[in-house]
């Protein structure tokens, strides 16, 4: 696996009030807060880190909840859809249960021949759940709620809608090693074979189209697996000689960073397997403290005083 992009690694997205948004994906999605940190640069606003039972790559889904934040607008130059995973036959159960928890969905439809359901979380973040052909292994988060049978299993694809998408194009298949496999109208999927699920781009070309917004209900960026820190490097090279501005390695505690806006203007992060999130608590515990980087440390009664309460 060395020197390959593992698929999709995390998404980072902008949400309102924090209790409403664990709420949420906790409760009526089912996930499990793994990670309750804080913003590395507003230590007072919650950075949630939600996923599988380990915060599996292609699993992870995190926030930044910033209360009172305006509302985004989907447009251009964004991430506009985030599609998970279910298994085969679940549709009706999760149509069901957004009907009983008043979450704004559409009716099931079939896109490149996969069944799926839209709908979007209390801060207007649009989601699809999606039958995926290929059938999906990877170990599930049950809760009293939402059990196996129904449960997600991970990322399914990203949307990218786009003005024009050469440039994003040229960055998934010359870079990322991504190919385009099918077209349906507008939308362009293109697949990565170095890993079996979260592996999907889907590029919608709208020339006309207005230019997105990024705020609550919004994606902020998306971030691309590597194994580790020497293939972020390699990477970095890649990105460089294609002329594109990267920053510096970052290390974000749970995993080490480079960061760049692809051509088409989404921020896009390369994101490293290690050391994963079990550094600083054990497996059982995930989510369960309030972890701080180092620098915020001697300010940690000031930042619990700050952030609101979740229970």
């Amino acid at each position: 696996m060395n020197n390959q992009i593992l698929g999709i690694h995390h998404i980072t997205a902008i949400a309102g009030n924090a209790k409403r948004n664990y709420d949420f994906y906790t409760g009526i999605l089912g996930l499990r807060l793994i990670k309750k940190t804080v913003n590395f640069d507003d230590p007072h606003t919650y950075h949630f880190y939600y996923g599988d039972e380990k915060g599996t790559p292609g699993s992870i889904l995190t926030f930044f909840p910033w209360e009172g934040i305006q509302t985004g607008r989907r447009g251009t130059k964004q991430v506009t859809e985030i599609g998970y995973s279910v298994p085969a036959g679940s549709l009706d159960f999760w149509q069901n249960r957004f009907e009983q928890h008043n979450i704004i969905y559409n009716k099931t439809a079939i896109k490149f021949g996969e069944r799926y359901l839209t709908f979007l979380d209390p801060d207007g973040l649009k989601f699809e759940l999606t039958e995926a052909k290929v059938k999906d292994n990877r170990p599930q988060w049950e809760t009293t709620g939402v059990d196996k049978t129904n449960a997600v299993h991970g990322f399914h694809h990203i949307t990218i809608t786009t003005n024009k998408m050469e440039g994003t194009a040229a960055v998934l298949t010359h870079v990322f090693d991504y190919k385009l496999v099918e077209t349906e109208v507008n939308r362009h999927r293109f697949i990565t074979d170095a890993v079996e699920h979260a592996a999907i781009v889907d590029l919608v070309e709208a020339p006309g189209e207005a230019i997105g917004h990024v705020a609550g209900g919004s994606v902020h960026h998306v971030a691309f697996r590597v194994k580790d820190e020497a293939t972020l490097m390699y990477f970095r090279d890649k990105i460089v000689e294609m002329g594109l501005n990267i920053t510096e390695k970052i290390d974000r505690n749970y995993f080490y960073s480079l960061y760049f806006r692809e051509p088409g203007g989404v921020l896009f992060e390369l994101a490293t397997d290690n050391p994963g999130f079990t550094v600083d608590e054990p497996l059982a515990e995930l989510g369960s403290n309030l972890k701080l980087p180092a620098q915020y440390e001697s300010i940690r009664e000031e930042i619990e005083d700050i952030l609101p309460k979740l229970t």
